[in-house]
Parts: structure tokens; sequence; C-alpha cells
């Protein structure tokens, strides 16, 4: 169980804090929705949960076959719709993996990337496509 308490600061602002660490965030509505957009919005959050989410699956199957992803890095396009209603429709993902890694890896990467929790809590109605891009 982690706990996470979160403050109304007003005109849109939050402070959310994060219970085991004191660790803090800030959220603003989006521009698009009567906000400032002065940081992440909330749903700005579910896209940087999901890539980080799938980069440190991604280092902790490297980790236990002793790999260096060197510089690995994650990019996350997220995509609002307001049909039905406003929502996020869709989350494109590209993984780039700069070091050279062994064919049979990369399925495993690829594979543990879509077990990631974040992406198997998406509503089904998200779509969620995970590319990779390997080497260079």
């Amino acid at each position: 169980m982690v706990q996470i308490e979160i403050a109304y600061e007003g005109q849109l602002h939050c402070r959310a804090t994060h219970g085991p660490s004191g660790s803090t965030l800030h959220t603003d509505a989006p521009a698009d929705n009567m906000g400032r957009a002065g940081t992440f919005s909330p749903t700005d959050l579910v896209a940087t949960a999901l890539g980080t989410c799938i980069l440190t699956i991604l280092g902790i199957l490297a980790q236990r076959h002793n790999l260096d992803l060197g510089a690995a890095r994650v990019r996350v396009v997220k995509h609002m719709t307001s049909v039905p209603v406003r929502r996020i429709g869709r989350l494109d993902v590209d993984v780039y993996v700069p070091t050279q890694v062994a064919e049979e890896m990369r399925k495993r990467f690829e594979s543990a990337a879509h077990q990631c929790p974040v992406h198997k809590s998406l509503h089904p109605d998200i779509e969620a496509p995970i590319r990779f891009h390997w080497g260079g």
C-alpha cells in the first residue's frame, strides 16, 4: 500500500505528496481545458507513468541478465479525444535502446514492455502501441 495525499491549491493547481518518501509534485490543468499548463496535467502523468514504468521494467530485465541499456529512453505522445467524453484516446510509445542487444533478448524486452503494470492498467479503449528502435 502506498498513500498519496493531494491538496487543491486553487486555480486548477494541485500538490501531491508521496507518503513513503515525502516527495511532492504539482499538476495544472492543460491550456485547452481552462488551465495554465504550468506543469504536468493529470493525463500527462498517465503518459509519464507509462513511459517510466516501461523503462523500469526494461531496467529490471537488463539487470537480471547483466546487460547495459546505455542511455535508453522512451518518448510517449499523448492524444486526447472528446468522443464520447474528454479522455486519453491514444498513447504512442517509442522505446529507444542505443546498445546492441541479441535478437532473443530483444524479444524478451519487447514482451516485458507490454507486461508493465501501467500498460496492463490502462482501459482497453486507450490505444497504447509500443514500438522499439534498436541500436544507434
